[in-house]
């Protein structure tokens, strides 16, 4: 469990394509077997320590004729930002993927004095 003073809580959000293969005969539409992709993004202020990150599939479109397989991660998570990282793999094609993202965690406050 993470505590958090309550009076230094930040929630940073956002949204983003991660890719739209079917436009330019991509890898995650066209290709087969493991596939990887990394998104960096950044966060609008930086934390005090690196943040709870939770990312979600917000939209995704699929070929109906292969398997749908999907694995959705953040991680290497820091004060200033993280990766989005989706992997497929077997004959799965995807198209498009939007992801939602959600950040928790301590920032600096006015009341915040060093000594």
């Amino acid at each position: 469990m993470r505590r958090i003073r309550t009076h230094k809580v930040g929630v940073d959000q956002g949204s983003t394509i991660l890719f739209s293969d079917f436009e330019h005969d991509g890898v995650m539409w066209t290709g087969s077997g493991p596939r990887k992709l990394t998104t960096r993004i950044e966060f609008s202020e930086s934390y005090l320590t690196p943040p709870s990150v939770h990312v979600s599939v917000s939209m995704w479109d699929l070929d109906k004729r292969t398997n749908a397989r999907a694995d959705i991660s953040a991680e290497n998570v820091t004060e200033d930002g993280f990766q989005i990282v989706f992997r497929t793999w077997g004959d799965t094609r995807v198209a498009r993927l939007r992801v939602d993202w959600t950040a928790i965690g301590e920032v600096s406050s006015e009341d915040d004095w060093e000594v």
